[in-house]
């Protein structure tokens, strides 16, 4: 099977992540890593890869694909050179700090007829992916419902975006993932305690194309580490906890209440409570081997730059109606 050849672009905590993974990826050739900062290389693992200089030395060497692991800030400038000298792209979400930055990378990606693959790493939570097949499956119905709990401690590391841009999108692409259809609505409150210059809490309200009503609460100040996702359908729910990679299914109940002091409560009753048992392997790995498999022309699941694309543009409307106090219609 022939090789792929990749670079790392980017040392801080998920280049690191990557390190490790693109070191013993199958059917990949790990060049090396560039590290823009500097600062890190002496510090941070390197898995016994090369460290290059700057991107042009590791661009000579003509890499059938990067990955992107640096800040936001910078992905429009790195990507835009790394598509420019003719290799595929695997950028860290979200694709850049607004739509028009993440525009000119996918316009430059189309000219040159190369792949840009998004990192949104939560599709590939294997807890995830089994509630997307449940739901494909109709198990709990049509859906009317998906709430978002994303918080914890403020990361240290983020200096450059709000956690809109950062956190945020996660959900904003799983809305659109889980469901497959976009947003027709959404509106934000947003607030900043931590005296930077971004957001650091928001509540998002949202509806999509199909109807399904989207809830995230977001926010680097609390000191619960938290990753919930809940779907509510017709028939029961679904809760994920992409922390532990568990899934849950809430059935509704098909039992008859004769209480009177609960008979006038219309609605539905708790069913059984079913936890699954699945394989847990680790997202970023799963993403890394989807985006291999791509470009070896393998049936194979990666996030497109069109799919990044739609992620930014939600989140700037978040953005924006948090500043404005409207909602925005699309």
């Amino acid at each position: 099977m022939r090789k792929l050849s990749v670079g790392l672009v980017g040392l801080g905590m998920m280049g690191k992540n990557h390190a490790r993974i693109l070191s013993s990826l199958d059917s990949v050739d790990f060049l090396g890593i560039v590290d823009p900062l500097k600062s890190n290389v002496h510090l941070e693992k390197t898995y016994g890869a090369y460290l290059f200089k700057d991107l042009d030395e590791l661009l000579v060497k003509k890499p059938d694909y990067c990955v992107i692991a640096t800040p936001t800030g910078s992905h429009e400038e790195i990507a835009i050179k790394v598509l420019a000298a003719g290799s595929n792209c695997l950028i860290e979400k979200p694709v850049s700090t607004n739509l028009e930055s993440a525009m000119r990378i996918r316009d430059l990606a189309l000219k040159k007829s190369l792949v840009v693959g998004i990192g949104h790493v939560e599709r590939y939570n294997s807890a995830v992916q089994q509630a997307k097949l449940k739901m494909i499956n109709n198990e709990i119905g049509q859906i009317y419902q998906i709430s978002f709990r994303r918080q914890g401690p403020f990361p240290s590391r983020i200096g450059d975006v709000g956690v809109v841009r950062d956190l945020a999108t996660h959900d904003i692409d799983l809305s659109m993932w889980l469901t497959e259809s976009k947003f027709s609505s959404i509106f934000a409150h947003t607030i900043n305690r931590s005296g930077r210059d971004h957001e650091d809490m928001v509540s998002i309200n949202g509806k999509l194309q199909n109807g399904v009503i989207i809830n995230m609460l977001v926010n680097w100040l609390s000191p619960l580490k938290e990753r919930k996702v809940i779907i509510t359908g017709e028939r029961g729910v679904l809760l994920i906890d992409t922390l532990t990679s568990d899934l849950t299914m809430y059935s509704n109940g098909k039992h008859k209440i004769t209480n009177d002091y609960l008979s006038h409560f219309q609605g539905v009753t708790q069913g059984d409570i079913t936890g699954f048992a699945f394989d847990k392997p680790e997202p970023l790995l799963v993403e890394h081997e989807n985006f291999r498999d791509h470009l070896l022309n393998k049936t194979a699941n990666i996030v497109s730059i069109e799919d990044g694309i739609e992620t930014v543009k939600i989140s700037d409307a978040v953005i924006k109606s948090g500043i404005d106090g409207k909602s925005v219609e699309f």
